[in-house]
Protein backbone atom coordinates (compact mmCIF):
# COMPACT_ATOMS: atom_id res chain seq x y z
CA UNK A 1 0.00 0.00 0.00
CA UNK A 2 1.61 3.48 -1.18
CA UNK A 3 -1.39 5.43 -1.48
CA UNK A 4 -0.44 9.23 -1.07
CA UNK A 5 3.09 8.77 -0.78
CA UNK A 6 5.89 10.30 -3.50
CA UNK A 7 9.67 9.50 -3.44
CA UNK A 8 11.98 12.03 -4.60
CA UNK A 9 15.23 12.87 -4.59
CA UNK A 10 15.84 15.08 -1.80
CA UNK A 11 17.40 18.42 -2.40
CA UNK A 12 19.18 21.15 0.02
CA UNK A 13 15.61 22.64 0.93
CA UNK A 14 14.98 19.14 2.45
CA UNK A 15 17.63 19.17 5.21
CA UNK A 16 15.51 20.05 8.10
CA UNK A 17 12.99 17.85 7.38
CA UNK A 18 15.16 15.35 7.38
CA UNK A 19 16.89 15.86 10.27
CA UNK A 20 13.64 15.69 12.09
CA UNK A 21 12.85 11.98 10.79
CA UNK A 22 16.30 11.11 11.14
CA UNK A 23 15.98 12.56 14.68
CA UNK A 24 12.37 10.95 15.67
CA UNK A 25 13.06 7.70 13.61
CA UNK A 26 16.13 6.77 15.84
CA UNK A 27 14.73 7.45 18.95
CA UNK A 28 11.51 5.17 17.86
CA UNK A 29 13.85 2.41 16.56
CA UNK A 30 16.51 2.47 19.12
CA UNK A 31 14.16 2.66 22.44
CA UNK A 32 16.23 0.33 24.76
CA UNK A 33 19.03 -0.22 22.08
CA UNK A 34 20.54 3.03 22.54
CA UNK A 35 21.33 4.82 25.72
CA UNK A 36 17.67 6.46 26.13
CA UNK A 37 19.93 10.07 27.21
CA UNK A 38 21.93 9.72 23.74
CA UNK A 39 18.56 9.79 22.12
CA UNK A 40 16.70 12.37 23.93
CA UNK A 41 20.18 14.57 23.34
CA UNK A 42 20.04 14.34 19.69
CA UNK A 43 19.38 17.95 17.87
CA UNK A 44 17.38 18.48 14.76
CA UNK A 45 18.56 21.79 14.38
CA UNK A 46 22.23 20.19 14.60
CA UNK A 47 21.30 16.94 12.34
CA UNK A 48 19.95 20.04 9.82
CA UNK A 49 22.95 21.39 9.40
CA UNK A 50 25.26 17.80 8.34
CA UNK A 51 22.36 17.18 6.17
CA UNK A 52 22.99 20.48 4.49
CA UNK A 53 26.64 19.43 3.78
CA UNK A 54 25.54 15.68 2.72
CA UNK A 55 22.90 17.51 0.28
CA UNK A 56 25.13 19.55 -0.80
CA UNK A 57 27.82 16.83 -1.77
CA UNK A 58 27.11 14.79 -4.83
CA UNK A 59 28.85 11.56 -3.73
CA UNK A 60 25.49 10.58 -1.69
CA UNK A 61 22.10 9.93 -3.60
CA UNK A 62 19.92 11.09 -1.40
CA UNK A 63 15.89 10.74 -1.28
CA UNK A 64 12.74 11.66 0.86
CA UNK A 65 9.07 9.64 0.86
CA UNK A 66 6.41 12.12 1.81
CA UNK A 67 2.45 11.99 2.19
CA UNK A 68 0.33 14.84 2.21
CA UNK A 69 3.43 16.98 1.40
CA UNK A 70 5.17 15.85 4.81
CA UNK A 71 8.55 14.28 4.83
CA UNK A 72 8.30 10.57 6.16
CA UNK A 73 11.05 8.85 5.44
CA UNK A 74 14.26 9.34 3.58
CA UNK A 75 17.16 7.05 1.99
CA UNK A 76 20.73 7.28 0.93
CA UNK A 77 23.09 5.17 -1.36
CA UNK A 78 26.49 5.97 -2.80
CA UNK A 79 29.89 4.05 -3.93
CA UNK A 80 30.89 1.70 -0.91
CA UNK A 81 32.27 3.62 1.75
CA UNK A 82 34.23 0.84 3.20
CA UNK A 83 37.76 -0.49 1.58
CA UNK A 84 36.36 -3.73 1.28
CA UNK A 85 33.15 -2.82 -0.43
CA UNK A 86 31.59 -6.09 -1.76
CA UNK A 87 29.31 -4.64 -3.60
CA UNK A 88 30.00 -1.25 -5.94
CA UNK A 89 26.98 0.15 -4.61
CA UNK A 90 26.16 0.73 -1.05
CA UNK A 91 22.52 1.68 1.31
CA UNK A 92 23.56 4.30 3.59
CA UNK A 93 20.59 4.49 5.42
CA UNK A 94 16.80 4.12 5.09
CA UNK A 95 14.48 5.79 8.09
CA UNK A 96 11.02 6.03 8.44
CA UNK A 97 8.94 7.47 10.83
CA UNK A 98 7.23 4.17 12.89
CA UNK A 99 3.80 6.04 11.44
CA UNK A 100 4.68 5.01 7.77
CA UNK A 101 5.58 1.40 8.77
CA UNK A 102 3.62 -1.21 6.52
CA UNK A 103 2.89 1.91 4.48
CA UNK A 104 5.11 1.19 1.63
CA UNK A 105 7.13 4.28 1.57
CA UNK A 106 10.34 2.18 2.63
CA UNK A 107 9.98 -0.44 -0.48
CA UNK A 108 9.75 3.07 -2.67
CA UNK A 109 12.62 4.62 -0.89
CA UNK A 110 15.02 1.78 -1.46
CA UNK A 111 13.56 1.21 -5.01
CA UNK A 112 14.55 4.54 -5.31
CA UNK A 113 17.84 4.39 -3.86
CA UNK A 114 19.20 1.74 -4.86
CA UNK A 115 16.85 -0.46 -7.91
CA UNK A 116 17.57 -3.91 -7.80
CA UNK A 117 21.57 -3.31 -8.56
CA UNK A 118 23.66 -5.53 -6.34
CA UNK A 119 24.63 -3.35 -3.44
CA UNK A 120 25.73 -3.88 0.72
CA UNK A 121 24.38 -2.45 3.94
CA UNK A 122 25.07 -2.53 7.85
CA UNK A 123 22.48 -2.87 9.94
CA UNK A 124 22.36 -3.07 14.12
CA UNK A 125 22.51 -6.68 15.45
CA UNK A 126 19.09 -7.34 16.69
CA UNK A 127 17.20 -5.37 14.82
CA UNK A 128 14.91 -7.75 13.61
CA UNK A 129 12.12 -5.28 11.98
CA UNK A 130 15.17 -3.61 9.51
CA UNK A 131 16.51 -7.18 8.56
CA UNK A 132 13.17 -9.01 7.48
CA UNK A 133 12.67 -6.30 4.98
CA UNK A 134 16.17 -6.63 3.54
CA UNK A 135 15.44 -10.31 3.53
CA UNK A 136 12.32 -9.50 1.18
CA UNK A 137 14.74 -7.52 -1.12
CA UNK A 138 17.32 -10.23 -1.73
CA UNK A 139 19.86 -9.10 0.93
CA UNK A 140 21.37 -11.89 3.30
CA UNK A 141 24.18 -11.73 5.78
CA UNK A 142 27.42 -12.34 4.52
CA UNK A 143 29.16 -13.02 7.58
CA UNK A 144 31.00 -9.76 8.49
CA UNK A 145 30.26 -7.73 11.55
CA UNK A 146 31.77 -4.45 13.16
CA UNK A 147 30.70 -2.03 15.84
CA UNK A 148 29.83 1.18 14.71
CA UNK A 149 30.40 4.80 17.31
CA UNK A 150 26.94 6.47 18.11
CA UNK A 151 27.50 8.77 20.56
CA UNK A 152 28.56 7.56 23.84
CA UNK A 153 28.64 3.75 22.61
CA UNK A 154 29.30 1.71 20.16
CA UNK A 155 26.44 -0.91 18.38
CA UNK A 156 27.10 -3.76 16.99
CA UNK A 157 25.94 -4.46 13.14
CA UNK A 158 26.09 -6.96 10.49
CA UNK A 159 27.00 -6.83 7.13
CA UNK A 160 23.75 -8.36 4.51
CA UNK A 161 24.36 -8.12 0.85
CA UNK A 162 22.35 -9.28 -2.27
Amino acid sequence: MTGGITVRRATVEDAGAIARVHVLSWREAYAGRMPADFLASLDIERRARGWVTILSDETTDAFVASRDGEVIGWATAGPGRDDDAPRPRELEGIYLLAEAHGSGAGQLLLDAAIGDAPAYLWVMDGNARAEAFYRRNGFARDGATTTHPVGPTSVPAVRMTR
